[in-house]
């Protein structure tokens, strides 16, 4: 198994392919900054829920991936991911440049000093920090 250079696309990139086939969850080794993410993704309503799995050495996250409509026609209600500050490129904004995903249907997550934030909390607490990525 090779070292993953970025695991935060990982983590976009296994949640994206577990929704484009309709698997009801994926497993993703664990961190504080994906698990902050997938809380932001559950309160947003993206996903439906997750949790963290003691394994050892290196515990999983398991999320529970969320679909609207009925059985055979239904569609993730993630239509979408894309990282933005990557480990070669690092995108950070101030408070006036947050920007807006899918002109406010979507949401931007930044790392902030106060965590791990919506576009929208950022802006009412008048934050700014560095794009994660972008949800819709």
């Amino acid at each position: 198994m090779s070292a993953v250079t970025d695991p935060i696309a990982d983590m976009l990139t296994r949640i994206r392919n577990a929704s484009m086939v309709g698997h009801s969850r994926v497993a993703i080794p664990s961190s504080k900054l994906k698990v902050a993410i997938a809380r932001v993704l559950k309160e947003e309503g993206y996903i439906e829920d997750f949790e963290v799995t003691n394994d050892r050495p290196q515990p999983k996250l398991i999320i529970r991936l969320k679909y609207v409509g009925e059985r055979r026609f239904r569609k993730p209600a993630i239509s979408g991911l894309q990282r933005v500050s990557k480990p070669g490129r690092r995108v950070y904004v101030g408070k006036e440049d947050i920007p807006l995903v899918m002109s406010g249907m979507g949401i931007a997550i930044l790392s902030t000093p106060r965590g791990i934030l919506t576009d929208k909390q950022a802006r009412r607490l008048g934050i700014g920090g560095e794009v994660i990525c972008y949800v819709w």
